[in-house]
């Protein structure tokens, strides 16, 4: 029984290592996303002022309590979604709409692409701009990226969300995602 459940793990493993380098050796990449990247690697900051993080926090610790039940990993998340949202001038509320359809908050989430995280990247980016040895299951690497990412898309788009969430999602042209995040940010996290 343990070995069976062993052979199906490391058979399960094989397979989604194989497939996200089928997807990576075809995926054309954009220099100026690259540099991108790389710049967002490394920098850092955050909140105005004490009240509005303090308010921000509860609210949204509130709201994402469906999902991650313990306090503390709660909080240190919300910082670091604000923080990564904020210096990529984004909502951090859209980031937070994002992450729950794209992986309902589980940072160890991989996909069937092999997508990886809460926000789902693809880790041949991580060889891209030379940081193979990172990990997308780091809460704070995988925020910077995927803010930085979308960040990126949004510029593309001219603001445009729904195509911008499509590029994001590698379904340009579908506004099937894009919808599923806009319901999320106006259902759970949008501020009024």
């Amino acid at each position: 029984m343990i070995t069976r459940l062993t052979t199906s793990i490391f058979l399960f493993i094989i397979n989604i290592l194989a497939i996200t380098q089928v997807y990576a050796d075809n995926q054309t990449v954009d220099p100026k996303l690259r540099l991108l990247l790389t710049e967002a690697i490394n920098s850092s900051e955050s909140f105005d002022d004490r009240f509005h993080a303090e308010v921000w926090l509860v609210d949204m610790s509130t709201r994402l309590q469906r999902y991650v039940k313990d306090e503390k990993i709660r909080l240190l998340m919300l910082k670091q979604i604000h923080l990564e949202a904020s210096r990529s001038e984004l909502q951090p509320e859209l980031v937070l709409a994002l992450i729950e359809v794209e992986s309902h908050f589980d940072s160890y989430a991989i996909s069937k692409s092999g997508a990886q995280g809460m926000m789902q990247v693809m880790p041949f980016w991580l060889n891209e701009i030379g940081h193979p040895e990172d990990n997308l299951i780091d809460i704070k690497t995988n925020l910077r990226m995927g803010c930085t990412i979308l960040k990126y898309y949004m510029d593309m788009e001219k603001n445009n969300l729904h195509k911008a969430l499509a590029r994001y999602n590698g379904s340009a042209g579908s506004k099937v995602y894009s919808n599923k995040v806009l319901i999320a940010l106006q259902r759970h996290w949008y501020q009024s």
